[in-house]
């Protein structure tokens, strides 16, 4: 079971993004560590290309399953299920998403974490913005 922490970050909203990934395996060592800038959007789209990014990285690694930790109430509530997605840009995000999890046949999980918990990954993201370098997987 690998553990994914996903963050997207935006300096404004919209304004100047970034995304952070960390995978860790069970005991919790660091597998892979990646961050990247993407440009001008909002918050909500940065944390939806942050687990997008997150998907493919996962289906690149051959893993099948995942649980995902985020500190974006609102992603993880969509993507349980929870909550309706209005917004049709989050709405193809989403789909897009849920496309890379079905053709990597991957069991993903999704887990509401505080910000707190959440630290390294939004250092990652904060750190996308910095670097003004995109994102390679």
């Amino acid at each position: 079971m690998i553990h994914a922490f996903t963050d997207g970050a935006s300096r404004g909203n919209p304004g100047e993004s970034g995304i952070g990934i960390l995978l860790k395996d069970e005991q919790g060592n660091v597998l892979t560590s990646i961050f990247g800038y993407i440009g001008t959007t909002t918050n909500n789209v940065a944390e939806y290309t942050a687990l997008i990014t997150c998907l493919r990285l996962a289906q690149k690694n051959k893993y099948s399953s995942l649980i995902v930790h985020s500190d974006s109430e609102l992603l993880v509530r969509q993507m349980q299920g929870k909550y309706r997605i209005k917004e049709p840009k989050l709405k193809k995000l989403a789909e897009q998403a849920r496309a890379v999890i079905d053709s990597a046949s991957l069991q993903c999980t999704f887990k509401h974490i505080v910000r707190g918990d959440n630290r390294e990954a939004d250092e990652l993201a904060n750190r996308g913005i910095d670097s003004r370098r995109p994102v390679h997987i």
